[in-house]
Parts: structure tokens; sequence; C-alpha cells
């Protein structure tokens, strides 16, 4: 729909997020605002628990709920050029 051709399945080649949790240990926190964006503005912020590890383009960013400082991920700016979607 936006042009991102290599997202979508679970296969060789592909790209995806994956988060790996223990249903077991999940729990979620109370939702609480922080005042971290520019000019003073707002979000809301929770924390969970039970999330074993995050997966980003095959490469573990995150293991129960540390980071790990690995950073695979790239900003997307727009549909992918025709080569790259048949690669």
């Amino acid at each position: 729909m936006v042009g991102l051709t290599d997202r979508g399945r679970l296969a060789s080649g592909m790209r995806a997020d994956i988060n790996v949790i223990d249903l077991d240990r999940l729990r979620l926190g109370t939702p609480h605002i922080v005042h971290d964006l520019p000019e003073g503005g707002r979000r809301l912020m929770q924390r969970a628990e039970g999330y074993a590890a995050t997966i980003v383009n095959g490469a573990v960013t995150y293991r129960d709920g540390t980071p790990t400082g690995t950073l695979p991920g790239r900003l997307v700016r727009g549909p992918q050029p025709a080569a790259l979607a048949r690669q």
C-alpha cells in the first residue's frame, strides 16, 4: 500500500520486527505522562514486563526489557525503488 515491499512476511530476505512475549510474566504498569518532547510537549508512557526479546531485522535490540545497544533499523522516507523490491 505504501511501497514497502520487503515487509509483511517472516521469510528470508524480508525485514521484520518481532516481540517474544512470556505470557505468564506479562504485566503492564500504570500509565504516566512525561514531558520529553520539544517545547515541553507531553506523551503517555507505560512500562511493561514479560517481553523476553525484541528482534529487528534479525538483530536482538531488547532482551528482558533492557536495550542491547544494537540499532539495525533505518529511517524510511517513502516507497522503495523497483530494483530493491525485486531482491
